[in-house]
């Protein structure tokens, strides 16, 4: 996966994330698969927040799955699934990620929401967008 930040100051938030999210997880249980499509919600006292889990299924130019708006809270982890019929490149917006798709592969993208905002997930190439990333 080609994961390109655009920014040098996206970059290193990125790897004080990295740095913080392991130490997180050692103090309270581990990550745990969110259902897909909804809203993430506050994660009780003392334990790590949930995977939220995004599935998006491309096929003749139309996006099925986790579409619309999909809303996780700020600071979830994200695992963005990408499966497109033609070969692309997804973009999400605002977190400046890039990664090329093969036809007919299932692409993840691991982030976490930290960025409040409305953001687009788009298949570049093609111009159709996924969904809009609400945080916060």
């Amino acid at each position: 996966m080609t994961v390109r930040p655009a920014r040098p100051r996206r970059a290193l938030a990125a790897l004080l994330i990295a740095a913080v999210v392991p130490l997180a997880a050692c103090a309270g249980k581990p990550p745990t698969a969110a259902g897909s499509g909804s809203a993430s919600g506050s994660a009780p006292a003392g334990s790590a927040v949930a995977l939220k889990r995004i599935e998006v299924t491309v096929a003749h130019g139309t996006a099925s799955g986790d579409t619309g708006r999909v809303k996780v809270a700020t600071g979830t982890p994200v695992a963005l699934v990408v499966t497109s019929d033609t070969a692309d490149e997804v973009h999400v917006h605002g977190y400046d990620i890039e990664s090329e798709l093969t036809a007919g592969t299932p692409k993840t993208l691991h982030f976490t929401a930290d960025v409040p905002g409305v953001f687009e997930v788009e298949l570049h190439n093609a111009g159709v967008v996924l969904l809009r990333l609400q945080v916060g």
